[in-house]
């Protein structure tokens, strides 16, 4: 399996109320305006399901398979043109700072990691950025 993670971004809130916010996805109804509308269409969801396009890519469907109560969110696709997981990882700093980390793994061959692996990096790389820019 092949791993791309972010970098990690440090929150000023705390590990509980970043996981609180993040295991309901009804909650990126506040960060929907923040989304590049060149790069994502049709963004829609609810609380346990993600559903986006991203072009050239396609369809993209995501659901929360697995809740590690304030540490961890795991994703898992439904429909994709490339399967994939994806993680959130929570670490408490402080009592009102954390740190995230996402991470996606998905089974590549080598020739399909080198076309996806830069324009993957960043995009998770962005996604980690608004992420990270929530009011939580």
């Amino acid at each position: 399996m092949t791993k791309f993670e972010s970098a990690v971004k440090v929150i000023p809130a705390s590990q509980n109320a970043v996981y609180e916010k993040l295991s309901d996805l009804s909650n990126l109804d506040k960060v929907k305006d923040r989304l590049p509308q060149d790069k994502v269409k049709n963004l829609s969801f609810d609380a346990e399901t993600l559903s986006i396009e991203v072009p050239p890519v396609g369809k993209i469907v995501l659901q929360i398979v697995e809740k590690e109560p304030c540490k961890c969110i795991k994703f898992a696709t439904t429909t994709s043109p490339l399967p994939f997981n994806l993680w959130i990882q929570i670490v408490p700093v402080t009592e009102t700072e954390c740190k995230m980390k996402l991470t996606i793994g998905m089974e590549l061959n080598p020739f399909m990691k080198t076309m996806v692996q830069k324009p993957l990096q960043e995009g998770l790389e962005k996604m980690a950025e608004t992420l990270s820019l929530i009011n939580y």
